[in-house]
């Protein structure tokens, strides 16, 4: 493969229809991942969703809409093992046949701050940046013994560009983890890296970064501090990512790679 080829040009909407494509996602069960991994749907592409509890994640591609609907895929797969990166991905291909897009979207969290997380505790979270570069490899190795171009988004947060504002947590729950920020910022510079080097094989490597996105079981009065950190002073819906993953997976962003596209209201803009 050389990326030096020249790509054609097409229509505009054509240029984002990932009919013909497969998707692997992780924590495609998620607050985010369910409405990504249902943009790749409703775009076309066939998805497997990956989890480290197998009945979840066959429970996420069964309610993928779109052309494939009922033709979706499910895999078990916990990103924190090495072991079950590799018997994960080896039943995805085997599955689907081919890979051609990698949403590095699964976390496993932490609710230890600054104060009190223990080193132990630290290097595990950052497991996280592990697990992701040892799936993207699969994802490049596949591509280039099988001659396809592929596509990795790595899942980022507006907290790899800034920190947080302490008021905004306080006498309401922790701190905004320093090992989330940490993780988050790794996770960044690590796509820029990959992809300067896999350019050549025709493999882009992108981060879509969030904003404020905050799940139901977040308190009330945290949302309303927050809305108030966003120019466009609300909190994002799941949804309002859909539009930002199809470009990054799709032709539409053939001349994008090693880019982190944050999707925060502005948040990063003050």
């Amino acid at each position: 493969m050389k990326s030096s080829m020249v790509i054609p040009d097409s229509p505009v909407m054509k240029m984002f229809d990932l009919s013909g494509r497969v998707a692997l996602i992780t924590g495609a069960s998620g607050w985010l991942g369910a409405s990504l991994a249902a943009a790749l749907a409703e775009a076309g592409c066939r998805v497997i969703t990956a989890s480290r509890e197998l009945d979840k994640a066959r429970e996420s591609a069964s309610k993928l809409p779109g052309p494939q609907a009922g033709n979706h895929l499910a895999v078990q797969l916990d990103h924190l093992d090495e072991a079950s990166i590799h018997s994960g991905f080896d039943h995805a291909v085997k599955l689907a046949g081919h890979i051609d897009i990698l949403v590095n979207n699964g976390n496993k969290g932490t609710n230890r701050d600054l104060y009190d997380v223990t080193g132990q505790e630290f290097k595990d979270h950052l497991g996280n940046a592990v697990g992701y570069f040892l799936l993207a490899r699969r994802v490049h190795d596949h591509a280039v013994a099988s001659k396809r171009p592929a596509t990795v988004i790595m899942l980022g947060s507006m907290y790899s560009l800034v920190g947080s504002y302490p008021d905004a947590y306080k006498d309401i729950q922790f701190a905004s983890p320093v090992a989330y920020h940490t993780l988050k910022g790794g996770i960044v510079q690590m796509t820029r890296h990959l992809a300067v080097y896999w350019a050549k094989d025709d493999v882009r490597v992108n981060t879509l970064s969030p904003g404020p996105f905050p799940a139901p079981a977040i308190p009330r009065e945290m949302v309303r501090r927050l809305s108030e950190k966003s120019p466009l002073g609300r909190m994002g819906q799941p949804h309002e990512l859909k539009g930002a993953l199809v470009f990054l997976a799709s032709d539409a962003s053939n001349y994008v790679t090693g880019h982190n596209l944050v999707v925060d209201g502005g948040w990063t803009a003050w």
